[in-house]
């Protein structure tokens, strides 16, 4: 949230080790710019019977009068998920470094209905017409996602509706729950995105949540990128998760397309540029992208294509794309792709990790764009999670600009499709590809060739964590 100019970002966090375990609190960091950012003492943690056991996710919320309010879920004596609140203990303060829990705790209980122990994740309150607020809830009922509604008229004693707010059969327990309105870059307009195959991301990326800057008007979504390490090897390392770069989140002019996009803020730490423009890519080739450092970078290509006729035919049976790029790796020749970026890769490429495009034709004579991260080769350590993601992009290749761009920080590969308009988070341990051992190349292991249009690519600098 932002509170008097100055960002706060609250995380689940264990200060006794890497691991997930039961003695959960409220990390607690601030920042001026959404890069930089300085820490404070856990916010939120164990200290009443509705939270003994552990302080879990939650949402802030703020009040009339600007005024910020914390409901979170606390795990209590008896070890029901019940949800509590908590107010800052001076208002004045810009930082909120001290936080007190009401003597209500906790202000809702698991229903009848609702096992206990499946009852969590307070989103951020709404205010409804009737001036009452409303909050809703992640549980199951026999593998029955739902969320579950309550309203207030104070923000502490709280009245379960009597139907869920939303539910899906078959979709399991629903954790951090979020909504909101979304708009289109103009403001004008909002809508609600339906199920059309759309998601925030499609790789390493869960328990998201948003919020709306109110000093620059737009809505800023977070997500958890876990690891894909082994457990043990967390342990060594001393550490794990951590958070995406902050995006912005808006509605195309279409008022159905999901946008996102690192926020602008992330380019004050460019440093060193190289530029190439029109640049063949011959069928098999490699370009390799020298001059900044390649294990942190940032990187946009566009890609131009002067005969679609020769795509591969999509056949009706490929409709799980992340199967298909599974099938269809990096290393799977095909006619117009795969092409585009090898990332975190050793000189004699026996680790990198492949973000890329492949463009097929469908039985109506329209082009498909087959998005892919693949993972299968980023390591030599076999411990690791090494899947591959995919998506399908809603765009036309003849018409619409083939743009991918990806953010790379020695584990971490972002990568954003179509001008955001798909996204993929990939977690990746190399371990020859590491520092200035570390290489970044275009590629287009098609047949035919692919031009270049342009690319840009940036050194980055360090952020200040911590």
């Amino acid at each position: 949230m932002i509170y008097k100019g100055i960002y706060h970002f609250f995380y689940q966090y264990n200060p006794r080790g890497p691991v997930w375990k039961s003695n959960l609190v409220w990390g607690h960091s601030t920042s001026t710019d959404l890069i930089n950012w300085t820490p404070h003492d856990p916010a939120i943690y164990p200290s009443q019977p509705s939270d003994i056991n552990g302080s879990w996710s939650g949402s802030a919320t703020i009040l009339p009068g600007g005024k910020p309010a914390i409901l979170y879920t606390g795990i209590d004596k008896n070890n029901r998920q019940v949800q509590n609140l908590a107010r800052p203990k001076n208002f004045s303060d810009p930082y909120l470094t001290e936080w007190i829990k009401t003597s209500k705790n906790p202000l809702i209980q698991p229903p009848e209905q609702i096992d206990p122990s499946s009852f969590r994740d307070p989103s951020t309150a709404w205010l409804g017409p009737d001036k009452k607020w409303r909050v809703i809830l992640g549980s199951e009922i026999e593998y029955k996602g739902l969320a579950v509604l309550y309203r207030s008229r104070d923000f502490v004693h709280w009245i379960k509706a009597k139907h869920a707010f939303h539910s899906a059969k078959h979709s399991g327990m629903w954790e951090c729950l979020d909504f909101f309105p979304v708009f289109t870059n103009s403001l004008k307009e909002e809508g609600f995105i339906d199920d059309s195959g759309l998601r925030y991301d499609y790789g390493k990326f869960y328990a998201s949540k948003s919020f709306f800057d109110s000093a620059k008007n737009r809505r800023i979504l977070w997500g958890w990128v876990n690891e894909s390490s082994s457990k043990n090897d967390d342990i060594k390392k001393g550490w794990s998760g951590l958070q995406t770069i902050p995006r912005s989140l808006w509605l195309d002019k279409s008022g159905k397309q999901l946008i996102q996009w690192p926020i602008s803020e992330i380019e004050r730490l460019r440093g060193n540029q190289v530029e190439l423009q029109s640049q063949l890519l011959e069928g098999g080739s490699l370009l390799e992208v020298t001059g900044i450092t390649t294990s942190q970078a940032d990187v946009e290509i566009s890609f131009e294509i002067s005969d679609f006729k020769k795509a591969e035919m999509l056949e009706p049976s490929w409709k799980n794309p992340q199967l298909l790029c599974g099938q269809k790796s990096a290393s799977v020749r095909g006619v117009l792709g795969p092409f585009g970026l090898l990332v975190l890769a050793s000189k004699d490429l026996q680790e990198y990790t492949a973000v890329f495009f492949r463009i097929f034709r469908s039985h109506n004579n329209k082009y498909a764009v087959l998005m892919c991260s693949d993972q299968s080769r980023s390591s030599l350590n076999n411990n690791n999670d090494k899947a591959t993601y995919g998506t399908f992009l809603k765009l036309d290749p003849i018409h619409d600009k083939l743009i991918l761009r990806s953010l790379i920080d020695h584990s971490i590969v972002e990568s954003f499709g179509g001008g955001g308009k798909a996204c993929i988070t990939a977690r990746v341990y190399p371990t020859l590809a590491i520092n200035n051992k570390a290489h970044l190349y275009a590629f287009n292991n098609g047949t035919e060739k692919v031009k270049i249009k342009k690319l840009r690519a940036w050194s980055m600098k360090k952020a200040q964590i911590n």
